[in-house]
């Protein structure tokens, strides 16, 4: 394994699933109160899939945040869904944290009939001011958002339209979003590796037996565009929540355990 003994990424490895959650929203709503007691709002970027259910039951049901003065994006789209699918992010995102909890702002993406505009109209928003507070997850082929292996780590873009690989495309049979592998999207929007790490911090929440390997490549392979998740090694305040299953036998000797 290479060494790490420098990174800063820290590492919470929970007791089970629930207490992964509860640990990772607790932090990010300390991190919320932390940015709002010295700034006039807070700009988070969240990720939608059921890997992080438990972190945002936790951090919508956390008390003492100023939410009128919170704004909320989030990270990728599908393409070619009807407006109401369920299986649409910002659909899943509403009924799952949005309409929780009462956001300043929420902007959606709408894909519409010109993905192209819906791409750059997004990264004017993003752009408008930085991000604060990333919510992440790693996919089982270790991609960031929808930025499948092998990723640019140097994509001028702040997001853009990529086509799915196959292995993140059964993910989502397998996470039970869709029925068939021919009924997932083959395209999709998405906000780019150099845009995830500008945010000022980044929590990645990531439980499950499934994703076991694809953590252990995250901390172990060198950093390459071939696991995009390690690109989370390059930012200065980033922190991993796993539960026992995603964490396995994984020594995370090198990074600081919290």
């Amino acid at each position: 394994m290479m060494d790490v003994s420098s990174n800063p990424l820290a590492v919470h490895v929970a007791s089970s699933r629930s207490a992964m959650g509860a640990r990772a929203g607790a932090d990010v709503a300390s991190k919320v109160r932390t940015f709002l007691a010295s700034q006039e709002g807070v700009r988070i970027l969240f990720a939608a899939a059921p890997s992080q259910s438990e972190m945002l039951l936790s951090l919508a049901h956390t008390s003492g945040i100023d939410w009128p003065r919170v704004s909320a994006f989030h990270m990728d789209e599908y393409l070619g869904l009807p407006e109401d699918a369920i299986q649409r992010f910002g659909v899943w995102l509403r009924r799952t944290m949005f309409d929780e909890v009462p956001f300043g702002a929420v902007h959606l993406i709408e894909p519409g009939d010109d993905a192209d505009r819906t791409a750059a109209e997004y990264a004017e928003k993003l752009n408008a001011a930085p991000i604060d507070i990333v919510c992440c997850g790693v996919g089982v082929n270790g991609h960031l958002a929808f930025n499948d292996p092998p990723a640019d780590f140097n994509d001028p873009l702040t997001v853009k339209i990529v086509a799915l690989d196959s292995l993140c495309r059964q993910q989502q049979v397998d996470d039970g979003c869709f029925a068939s592998l021919e009924a997932v999207p083959t395209h999709a929007v998405t906000v780019t590796i150099p845009a995830l790490l500008s945010a000022r911090s980044i929590f990645c929440t990531v439980p499950g037996s499934k994703k076991n390997q694809a953590i252990r490549n995250m901390l172990e392979q060198p950093i390459t565009p071939q696991c995009p998740a390690t690109a989370l090694r390059l930012h200065p305040n980033c922190t991993l929540y796993l539960d026992p299953d995603s964490a396995g036998d994984i020594s995370f000797r090198g990074y600081r355990q919290i």
